[in-house]
């Protein structure tokens, strides 16, 4: 499944929409405003809510938890690297690794086959993402898992 993450502008929190590979709108996110770190809330089309992504506070380096319908689903921590961000996932054992820019990632199982893919595009106004996930059963976690990654970018 292919998602379309776009980043609202002008809005005094976090706010994404998130589309499907035909530009159907699924989710929404919004970060609540006054709160300690970041904690972003993720909703259906319904306005209901699915899943959450809170940040670890007093952490060396970004990490934060991610859950899905009220359930710790696992979290996820950037490792310090030299060349290519890469981040620690406590999630059915897969693993992240960015390109030297920090633009593209790719995610992971154990096995070390990919299973999902993210793209941020270069020139869009606001923070874009396309990610490729091959299991739709995956879908809300990569989701959370994108939007986490984008908090922890934004930390530097």
């Amino acid at each position: 499944m292919q998602l379309l993450i776009k980043q609202r502008v002008f809005s005094w929190t976090d706010t994404f929409d998130i589309y499907d590979g035909d530009g159907s709108p699924l989710f929404y996110v919004r970060g609540k405003l006054l709160s300690l770190g970041h904690t972003l809330m993720v909703y259906d089309h319904e306005k209901q809510e699915i899943g959450c992504v809170r940040q670890r506070l007093l952490t060396f380096t970004p990490a934060f938890e991610f859950e899905c319908f009220g359930q710790r689903l696992g979290a996820i921590r950037k490792e310090i690297t030299l060349f290519r961000p890469s981040y620690r996932l406590d999630y059915r054992g897969w693993r992240v690794q960015g390109d030297v820019f920090g633009w593209n990632y790719n995610v992971e199982d154990g096995h070390g086959n990919v299973v999902m893919t993210i793209h941020k595009e270069w020139l869009s106004w606001g923070d874009t993402y396309v990610i490729d996930i091959d299991d739709d059963y995956e879908t809300v976690p990569g989701l959370l898992i994108v939007l986490a990654i984008d908090a922890a970018n934004c930390e530097h």
